[in-house]
Formats: structure tokens, C-alpha cells, sequence
């Protein structure tokens, strides 16, 4: 009995301060007298660990449902957090379409305006070779691409066919080092070549010294190497040299387009490919 009562002494303790006010109102409550020195005694002692007892309850409920709270709010934040990414993702593929759409509408008005078949196509690869710039498209002999056409985009020249199968094409780009382009200069009408250098800038060659040439000058095809037909964008003069000596000036020509970032192209269906030489690369060259 005592080990009992030592090892529940506090429990029965706290109990005791609990219920002692209650009984000591039960028995003296029909008597309707004022509470005597140990009715006071006794809410002195109980009232602290009451007032204790009820904060710590009032406490533990509040942090239990301040809890509950703290995990409805997390979970309202993941979910906004996932709406948050889904809509942002969702933004980039409209706003990725609307681009395409913008290149396409453009590729479809050139089309519109210029003489002649045109085949729109996708660029599907790069060629990472050094010596040989060229691009892969998603059309070919099936869609009435063969080797020798030009292509082409709204804003310039891109190069020429070079291999064609079944459902692609190689396209040899202008930049490459054996490309060679028949040119003139829109506004004085002068008349040279544009080599390309392996990547960048353009090298205008053959254009005579006497000839009028300006920085900023716009370089369009000529029609004349049997290959691109006249009056496509090639790019600007930048850079010119007039020598004083020698039946040649030199410049650089930055190129209208940026081969390094082609997605749709069109090839030209023209006579103007048939006329090259055995209809290839090599004879735009010579």
C-alpha cells in the first residue's frame, strides 16, 4: 500500500488540490455561509496549479491547431506551387508556338510572292563536320527536292542541295568554304562573288576595283551561277578595302541569315538549279 501510494503521491496530490474546493463548496454551500480561513487556504494553494493546468491545456490545444493549420497551409502552398509550374510551362509551349507560327506565316508569304514551286522544310540535323557546313531538312525526293536546288528563307539565302533521298535532304550552307555565290550590289547593280569562310562573315571577291561599293551596302543574288535565282538577300557590306593597286576591292559580307539558328527553310523548285553544272555544290563553285 504505501509503495503505491509513494509511486502515485503526485497524481493522487494534484487530484486532491483539484477536488479539495469542490467538496469544501458542496458542504458548505447549503448553509450559504462565506468561505472560512481554510476555504482560503485551500484556493490559494489550488488556484496557481488550476490556472498552470488550464494554460497548459488552453496551450496544447492551440498548438495542436495551430498545427493542423501550419498543414493545411502547406499543402495549399504545394499545390499553388505545382498550378504555379503547370502554367508557367504552359506559357513557354504558347509562347514557343507563337514564334513558330510568326516564322511559318513569314515562309508561307514569301512563298506566296515568288515565282515558281517551293517546298517547305524542317532543319532535322547538323552536320558537325568542319570541312563540310551543312544542315539535314525533312524533305526530299518524295516531296520534289533533288540535288542542286537552292534554299532559302524569308530573310536570305541559306545554300544549296547537295544529296537528296527518300524523305530528306543535305543541304551544303552558304558559309561553307567551297560555296560560292554569283552576286551584286542592289544599289549600283556592281557585280562580284561571295565565298564563304568556314563560319561568319562572307568574303566578297572578283569585284573590280573601279566598281561602286559602300560599307552597309545590301549584296543580293545575281541569278548568273545557275544556281540561286536574282534578287535574294545574301547579306551587307561591312569592312571594304579599296586598294589602291590591283584590279580588285575586298570586303566581308555579314550574312542576312543566321545559319547557326535555321528551323523552317524552303527550297527553291527553280530552272535556275537545272542550269548548274551537273546540278552540285561544285558547280556553284566554278
Amino acid at each position: 500500500m504505501w509503495s503505491l501510494l509513494k509511486r502515485y503521491y503526485r497524481p493522487l496530490f494534484v487530484g486532491f488540490l483539484l477536488l479539495a474546493p469542490l467538496v469544501a463548496f458542496l458542504l458548505g454551500g447549503s448553509k450559504g455561509r462565506g468561505p472560512n480561513f481554510v476555504d482560503r487556504a485551500i484556493i490559494a494553494v489550488t488556484s496557481p496549479v488550476q490556472q498552470g493546468l488550464t494554460s497548459a491545456i488552453e496551450g496544447a490545444v492551440a498548438a495542436g491547431q495551430n498545427y493542423l493549420d501550419l498543414r493545411g497551409v502547406r499543402r495549399e502552398n504545394d499545390a499553388l506551387r505545382l498550378e504555379n509550374l503547370q502554367l508557367r510551362a504552359a506559357v513557354q509551349a504558347l509562347g514557343e508556338s507563337r514564334m513558330e507560327n510568326e516564322r511559318l506565316r513569314k515562309l508561307l508569304n514569301y512563298a506566296q510572292a515568288e515565282p515558281g514551286p517551293e517546298i517547305p522544310a524542317r532543319v532535322v540535323g547538323v552536320n558537325p563536320v568542319a570541312k563540310l557546313l551543312s544542315v539535314r531538312i525533312s524533305s526530299g525526293e518524295q516531296q520534289g527536292v533533288f540535288r542542286g536546288m537552292s534554299v532559302v528563307t524569308p530573310d536570305g539565302i541559306v545554300g544549296q542541295v547537295i544529296r537528296a533521298t527518300g524523305g530528306y535532304a543535305d543541304v551544303a550552307l552558304v558559309t561553307d568554304p567551297q560555296s560560292r555565290v554569283a552576286v551584286r550590289v542592289q544599289r549600283s547593280r556592281a557585280r562580284g562573288t561571295a565565298a564563304g569562310t568556314g563560319g561568319g562573315p562572307l568574303k566578297l571577291e572578283n569585284m573590280l576595283r573601279t566598281e561602286d561599293v559602300e560599307d552597309g551596302d545590301l549584296i543580293i543574288t545575281a541569278g548568273t551561277d545557275g544556281i540561286y535565282p536574282p534578287g535574294v538577300v545574301v547579306g551587307r557590306v561591312t569592312g571594304l578595302e579599296k586598294k589602291e593597286h590591283g584590279m580588285f576591292q575586298g570586303a566581308d559580307i555579314v550574312p542576312a541569315v543566321d545559319t547557326s539558328k535555321l528551323e523552317e527553310v524552303l527550297v527553291v523548285g527553280s530552272p535556275y538549279s537545272a542550269m548548274a553544272p551537273g546540278g552540285t555544290a561544285e558547280g556553284a563553285s566554278k
